[in-house]
C-alpha cells in the first residue's frame, strides 16, 4: 500500500513543481506514485506507508556503505554539536584535500564545492581560464549536471550546431558546447579539426551511467587523453557517480587513464551535499584567490558534509575488500538476467554499477540506449517495486550495489528478477 505516500504527493504538487525536487523522482516515465520515505538502514529503505524495500537506488549512488552506516552517523552527530557552517576554513576541509590527492594523485590541488553541478561548472570555467579557449566538447548521453553550457543536444548530424536542452537556456550559452558521440573517435577528431586551436577541454563521464550504464570502449578513453594533449586542450573526468565507486582511486585508477581535471560528488559527501573539482597544481593555481578565475560558495567545505565524506572514504581505505564484494553482487545480478533473458534484454555492468535495457541489441552509446522499450522497463519496475525491490525509476539511470546489501538481498533479487523476465516469454 501507498496511501501516505500518495497524499503526500498530491500535497506536494499543489506547492513544489511537479510534486518534486529532483525530475525523475516524479515516477513520470514508469507510471506511478513515487514513494516517500520515511527512513533507511543498511540496504533498506522504509516509506511512510511502512513499506520496507530493498535499496538499489542508494540515493543515486552515495550510499556505497549502505543507509546510516554506523561509524559515518557518529562522526556527523559530533560534527553537528561543533554547530553546522561556519563560512570560514576548518581542518577538516585540509584533510580532504589531502586525503584526495592521495587517493587520486591527478587531483594535486582540489577545491571543495557544494553539488556534482557546480564542480563540473567550474572546472569547465577553469579549463577555459587556463587554455584561454571557449569551446568545450561533451557527449551525447553523458550528464555532468544542470549548468546553462552543458544542457545541449546535438543536431541531426555531429557537427551540427548544438541547441539548448531546455527552456530557459540561451543559444548563446550553448554555442561554445560540442557535442560528440559516445565511443565515437571519429566524431571528436571532426571537431578538432574543424575548430583548430578553439577547444579548452573535453569532458566525459569515463564510464557513462546518465544513459544507463555505458562502459568506454577498449581505448577509448586512451585515445582522449592523446587527443586533448595534441591539440593543446584539457581533459576532464566528471567522476561524480564514478569516483570511489569504481575504485579507491575512481575510474582513472580503474582505466590507468590520467585527466588533467577531475570533478567528484556523491560518495566524497558520504550522503551529504558536496562536491569538488580540482587537478594538476599549474591549471588550480589560476583558480581564485591565487588568479583570475573566480569560484566562490558560502557552504563550500561545510563542516558536516567534510565529517560524512572523510570518514567515508577512510572506510573505503581500510577495507579495499568492499569493491571485490560489490562486484561479486553484482555480477550474480548480470548473470541472472543473461541466464533468464538471452537477447531479449540487454544488461550492462561494470563494477558494481549496471543497467538492464529493453532492447536486443548492444547498448555502446545513445543512440542505442535510446532504441530500448521504456513501457517494458515500467512493467519491469512496478514489478519489482512490487515485490519489495527499489530500482532506478528510469530505463536510462543505473542500478547501484552497495557493501551493505546482503546475500539475501542478492537471491531475492535475482529471484524476483528471474520471475518477471521469464514471465516476458
Amino acid at each position: 500500500m501507498d496511501t501516505r505516500s500518495k497524499e503526500l504527493f498530491e500535497a506536494a504538487r499543489r506547492h513544489i513543481p511537479g510534486g518534486v525536487n529532483s525530475p525523475v523522482r516524479a515516477f513520470g516515465s514508469v507510471g506511478r506514485t513515487p514513494r516517500f520515505i520515511a527512513s533507511a538502514h543498511g540496504s533498506r529503505i522504509v516509506d511512510v506507508d511502512g513499506n520496507e524495500l530493498i535499496d538499489y537506488v542508494c540515493s543515486w549512488g552515495p550510499g556505497i556503505l549502505g543507509h546510516a552506516h554506523p561509524q559515518v552517523i557518529e562522526k556527523v552527530r559530533e560534527a553537528c554539536l561543533d554547530g553546522l557552517t561556519y563560512g570560514a576554513p576548518t581542518e577538516r576541509e585540509v584533510q580532504m584535500a589531502e586525503l584526495l590527492s592521495k587517493l587520486m594523485p591527478s587531483m594535486e590541488v582540489s577545491r571543495l564545492v557544494s553539488s556534482g553541478t557546480e564542480a563540473v561548472m567550474s572546472a569547465i570555467r577553469t579549463a577555459r581560464g587556463y587554455t584561454r579557449r571557449d569551446k568545450v566538447i561533451k557527449f551525447k548521453g553523458c550528464y555532468h549536471g544542470h549548468s546553462d553550457g552543458l544542457l545541449v543536444k546535438a543536431g541531426s548530424a555531429a557537427l551540427t550546431t548544438s541547441v539548448p536542452d531546455s527552456a530557459g537556456v540561451p543559444s548563446d550559452y550553448t554555442r561554445n558546447t560540442l557535442v560528440a558521440l559516445y565511443n565515437d573517435p571519429d566524431s571528436v577528431e571532426a571537431f578538432f579539426r574543424a575548430n583548430p586551436g578553439e577547444i579548452a577541454a573535453v569532458v566525459v563521464e569515463p564510464a557513462a551511467a546518465n544513459m544507463g550504464v555505458v562502459p568506454p570502449a577498449p581505448g577509448f578513453l586512451e585515445f582522449l587523453r592523446e587527443i586533448t594533449e595534441k591539440n593543446g586542450a584539457l581533459l576532464i573526468f566528471d567522476e561524480v557517480i564514478t569516483g570511489f565507486r569504481l575504485a579507491l582511486g575512481g575510474a582513472q585508477e580503474y582505466f590507468h587513464v590520467t585527466p588533467d581535471l577531475t570533478t567528484l560528488g556523491k560518495i566524497v559527501g558520504g550522503g551529504m551535499p558536496i562536491g569538488v573539482y580540482g587537478g594538476k597544481r599549474e591549471i588550480m593555481e589560476i583558480v581564485s584567490p591565487l588568479g583570475p578565475v573566480y569560484q566562490a560558495g558560502t557552504l563550500s567545505g561545510n563542516p558536516i558534509a567534510t565529517a560524512a565524506g572523510l570518514e567515508t572514504l577512510r572506510i573505503l581505505q581500510a577495507d579495499p575488500g568492499i569493491y571485490r564484494r560489490m562486484e561479486e553482487k553484482a555480477k550474480r545480478i548480470e548473470d541472472t538476467v543473461r541466464e533468464a533473458a538471452g537477447d531479449r534484454v540487454c544488461v550492462n555492468r561494470i563494477g558494481s554499477l549496471l543497467s538492464l535495457f529493453f532492447t536486443s541489441v548492444r547498448v555502446t552509446d545513445y543512440e542505442s540506449a535510446v532504441s530500448s522499450d521504456t513501457a517494458s522497463y515500467a512493467r519491469y519496475f512496478g514489478y519489482l517495486l512490487d515485490h519489495g525491490i527499489y530500482a532506478a525509476p528510469s530505463q536510462f539511470e543505473a542500478m547501484f550495489l552497495s557493501d551493505a546489501h546482503t546475500e539475501e538481498d542478492v537471491e531475492t533479487t535475482c529471484r524476483v528478477i528471474r520471475d518477471f523476465l521469464r514471465g516476458m516469454e
